[in-house]
């Protein structure tokens, strides 16, 4: 097999076709949750601790000489990467949450019977039953 007919196989493999289109939609769902982390979780997060932003807090192991920029351990950013990993991981948890809900309800609005269903008819079986009940019925009467 040529190596051009295997890369043809390999690359329309229902697989990798599949896992390019959840890679998309993956690395645009990545900017609506970045998006709502950044411009909406975390302004009112600050709001409400006050402002605390960690970007700045660092260790200067060097200091800033002419040109050269100073040599520091930026352990803040850590921190602020930490937190809104923190945070992003909470907002996709609420959100899975939700639609593991939703899909919950529909599951169980397609599995509850749209009406009642009238019992099943007799089987033969159940009827020939009924009818050798009925004349022994009629027969012990005196």
């Amino acid at each position: 097999m040529s190596i051009i007919k295997e890369f043809k196989t390999f690359a329309v493999k229902g697989n990798v076709v599949d896992m390019a289109v959840g890679i998309i939609i993956g690395a645009a769902f990545g900017k609506i949750v970045s998006s709502f982390v950044g411009d909406i979780i975390t302004p009112a997060l600050g709001i409400l601790i006050g402002g605390v932003d960690f970007t700045d807090l660092v260790i200067t192991l060097k200091a800033a000489q002419g040109d050269l920029p100073a040599v520091v351990l930026a352990y803040g950013k850590f921190i602020q990467t930490i937190i809104d990993f923190i945070i992003i991981a909470f907002a996709i948890f609420i959100g899975i949450k939700g639609i593991n809900r939703l899909k919950r309800e529909e599951e169980a609005a397609a599995a509850a019977p749209a009406e009642p269903t009238a019992p099943p008819a007799p089987s033969n079986e159940e009827v020939l039953l009924s009818e050798i009940r009925d004349l022994l019925k009629q027969q012990s009467k005196p």
